[in-house]
């Protein structure tokens, strides 16, 4: 499924650090946030220029959607000025995770001071009434339980049931087709993303046309989600899955005409999501005591470069990224530019390693808006 993963910075001691400022939780009651930031001018967002600003520094606040009072973590660059507009990374935690869990690293904060992006992290639902299991973020299966490709009892399933622990959650008890379901049913989260990037946008100065989307375990499978809806893929410039999948059968590519660039991270040992073989396009199976089912890495890699009109009848190119511990393949190569997307893969279990993060933040530097087509 998606447990909450390790984090390995061999470094670093995570749970010592505190990377941002340390301020008071700040209620800001919303409960009818507008579903798309402002744009005023020239790509900004309403938050530029515009005075005063619930959000004045980096910290731990609170957002009130539809009657649920929601947590997030922001961080500021050192550089930020409200004068201008900059990129915004959205992260989404693994399950049982919360909003500390990007932003207490270390590497991360200073690659974003020095690249000049906003990060926010949000905390799934779950852990509070009437779940009271651990935090999560819903998508395409896993509220359900069933898989993408249709067919009955475990042929349809996302996972074996007879081999796998019930981890059904209260709140999807009119929802759950099966004992396979293992997120919340409390709130629809693509609406309270929407929701959270349009009141950051409103506060603080934001590109519109940056917006990106990137997460870990439970967390990388929602960010597919993000950019596979319709609703929510217009929202983002790209997305950088980590160590996560959809669940067998939702390959469908982006949900936006445009260009939504995708780099996805995964581990050659990862025995919780693996990403099976390069070329390889069935599905893979957990083996870490359950038996749930996902997409395979070459199969929705795949999926993506074709809906950006790559060439995938022959088989994904080495590209270069510049780490040594990683290596990553496209059916998107070009002369000019990083590849729209990549398949990238480390010999890791489900972790992810000191290099991972900037290495997302080095795809989303290549395709910025003002540096793509």
């Amino acid at each position: 499924m998606g447990y909450r993963y390790q984090v390995v910075i061999t470094a670093l001691a995570l749970g010592a650090i505190v990377s941002c400022d340390s301020t008071p939780i700040s209620k800001i009651e919303n409960t009818e946030p507008q579903i798309g930031i402002t744009v005023v001018a020239n790509k900004e967002s309403y938050g530029c220029n515009s005075g005063a600003s619930s959000l004045t520094k980096s910290g731990n606040y609170k957002l009130t959607y539809e009657g649920i009072e929601r947590s997030y973590r922001l961080h500021l660059p050192r550089s930020y000025q409200s004068t201008s507009a900059y990129p915004l990374v959205m992260l989404f935690h693994g399950w049982g995770g919360d909003q500390n869990d990007f932003l207490q690293d270390k590497a991360l904060i200073r690659e974003a001071d020095e690249r000049g992006y906003i990060l926010v992290a949000p905390t799934g639902l779950g852990s509070g009434e009437p779940d009271f299991a651990p935090n999560a973020w819903s998508f395409s299966g896993s509220t359900s339980g069933l898989d993408g490709d249709g067919g009955t009892g475990i042929s349809g399933a996302i996972c074996d049931y007879t081999a796998t622990k019930n981890y059904n959650y209260t709140s999807c008890s009119d929802t759950a087709q099966n004992t396979c379901a293992w997120t919340h049913c409390q709130q629809d989260d693509i609406g309270f993303t929407l929701a959270l990037v349009a009141h950051v946008g409103n506060e603080v100065c934001v590109n519109t046309s940056n917006v990106f989307a990137s997460g870990a375990s439970n967390g990388g499978m929602f960010a597919w989600e993000l950019a596979q809806n319709t609703r929510s893929a217009s929202t983002f410039r790209a997305i950088a899955p980590v160590i996560g999948l959809p669940h067998r059968g939702y390959t469908r590519a982006q949900g936006k005409n445009e260009t939504l660039p995708a780099i996805l991270i995964s581990g050659n040992l990862d025995a919780t999501v693996p990403p099976g073989d390069w070329g390889d396009e069935n599905f893979t199976t957990t083996s870490d005591g359950d038996t749930f089912y996902y997409a395979s890495a070459a199969v929705i890699t795949k999926a993506w470069a074709k809906a950006r009109g790559c060439n995938v009848e022959r088989p994904a190119v080495f590209f270069d990224v510049g780490y040594p511990l990683v290596q990553c393949r496209s059916h998107c190569l070009r002369s000019d530019a990083w590849p729209d997307v990549l398949d990238c893969r480390a010999e890791m279990g489900h972790t992810y390693e000191p290099w991972t993060m900037p290495l997302v933040l080095d795809f989303f530097d290549h395709h910025l808006s003002n540096n793509s087509d």
